[in-house]
């Protein structure tokens, strides 16, 4: 009888480095950050980037001073958790709700598991959802266009209708990486192209 071995994921390998997915999949969220950029401005670009760096310097400091193992910040998934962390949040976010957000992305739901692969859930969102609990306010918090406004799915459930182009197009209030469908298209056809995700 043939002895099955027990031990944590990956159970597939290929020949691409965990590297090279993740460049590949910052290169599928460039889309959907440019468009973000292009109607944020500035305050997307705070976001991309603190989320960005607070990120990789949590992943650093967990890595260098707590678990004195070896740093793995250059293999890019702890850049992709802080551009995702970004994305989901609201234009109108503080600075500092990403911060914290980022120490629980990737101090408790990625490196308390054990790391890249040992996570029960996406670090990002398992961030999102702590926010959304702890800081609803900024989390729910979403201007377009200068303006306070509400959801497609907050006006759905008012009652009100909505403009599908226009959603598919992304002028509606949303998080900044969720309001331009095209933009998140474009991003799944590269993945799909590179092979990084299939269709199935």
């Amino acid at each position: 009888m043939e002895k099955l071995l027990v031990s944590p994921s990956p159970h597939i390998h290929g020949k691409d480095t965990t590297a090279k997915l993740m460049r590949d999949v910052l290169i599928a969220l460039l889309p959907v950050t440019a468009v973000s950029i292009w109607f944020y401005g500035l305050s997307a670009i705070k976001l991309v980037v603190v989320g960005v760096l607070s990120c990789i310097l949590v992943e650093y400091l967990i890595e260098k001073f707590l678990l004195k193992s070896k740093i793995t910040i250059c293999d890019c998934s702890a850049a992709v958790t802080g551009l995702l962390l970004a994305l989901n949040l609201p234009a109108a976010a503080p600075w500092w709700v990403i911060v914290i957000g980022s120490i629980v992305a990737i101090g408790i739901a990625k490196m308390t598991f054990g790391g890249l692969g040992q996570n029960f859930m996406n670090p990002a969102l398992g961030a999102r959802c702590f926010l959304l609990v702890s800081f609803t306010g900024s989390m729910t918090n979403f201007v377009y266009d200068g303006v306070s406004a509400a959801t497609p799915l907050a006006q759905l459930k008012d009652g009100k209708l909505v403009d599908v182009w226009e959603m598919f197009k992304g002028f509606t209030a949303g998080t900044i990486g969720e309001t331009s469908t095209i933009a998140i298209l474009i991003g799944a056809i590269y993945l799909v192209a590179k092979k990084v995700i299939s269709l199935k």
